[in-house]
């Protein structure tokens, strides 16, 4: 009897959960706040979470405004992962699904379950466009009033933007690291310096020399 309860709660498991790929991104995500996990099977990481998401994925299945969802980098689900820049498994995102943030909190049941429940809510976009205030509606009817080439023109230019900014943050961590270097090569050869000056010989003719020979 247990094993058969087990079974039936692993197929009602399985039936809930979504996997993602290119075919089945805009029926599923379609004016949805989502919370995913970018995995691959073979990963270690990923098999240790998988119980938790899955439970997470139950819990919120059948949702009209919320998706928890699956994709796999190694099979289908792959050009999503390569889109959303993932370098890492399992890698988890949410929130508007042309616009995903990094989930940088715990990653036990309870945390999840409770990011997901705090922050999963409808947000403004073209497809709910009556959560957006005044001048986020204005700035939708622009960007659905440009032609598609200017639309794609302005993407690539904030994108730039944001390589820009990512490419300064490496450049002046390399100056830092340099930095580091250069000032730990100058202390390792100051104190090479001052060892091979005498000190340890004078240490050593200190410690043997006799206690009160200090002369008057």
């Amino acid at each position: 009897m247990f094993k058969q309860i087990t079974l039936l709660l692993a197929l009602a498991t399985t039936a809930s959960a979504i996997e993602l790929s290119p075919a089945n991104w805009e029926a599923e995500t379609s004016g949805k706040t989502v919370f995913l996990k970018f995995f691959a099977p073979w990963c270690g990481h990923c098999k240790k979470l998988k119980p938790d998401w899955d439970k997470l994925m139950e819990e919120f299945a059948g949702s009209s405004t919320q998706l928890i969802a699956d994709v796999d980098c190694t099979a289908d689900g792959k050009p999503l992962c390569d889109d959303n820049g993932v370098k890492g498994y399992p890698t988890l995102k949410w929130g508007d699904p042309s616009d995903l943030q990094d989930y940088q909190g715990a990653r036990t049941f309870d945390d999840l379950k409770k990011f997901a429940e705090e922050n999963l809510k409808p947000m403004c976009s073209p497809k709910n466009i009556d959560l957006c205030d005044d001048e986020k509606k204005a700035d939708i009817k622009k960007y659905q009033d440009m032609a598609d080439k200017d639309l794609d023109a302005a993407i690539v230019a904030e994108e730039k933007k944001l390589e820009d900014a990512e490419a300064k943050f490496k450049e002046e961590v390399q100056k830092l690291q340099d930095k580091y270097q250069a000032l730990s090569t100058e202390k390792d050869e100051a104190i090479a310096a001052v060892k091979n000056s005498g000190l340890g010989l004078m240490k050593a003719v200190k410690a043997s020399k006799p206690a009160g020979n200090d002369e008057l």
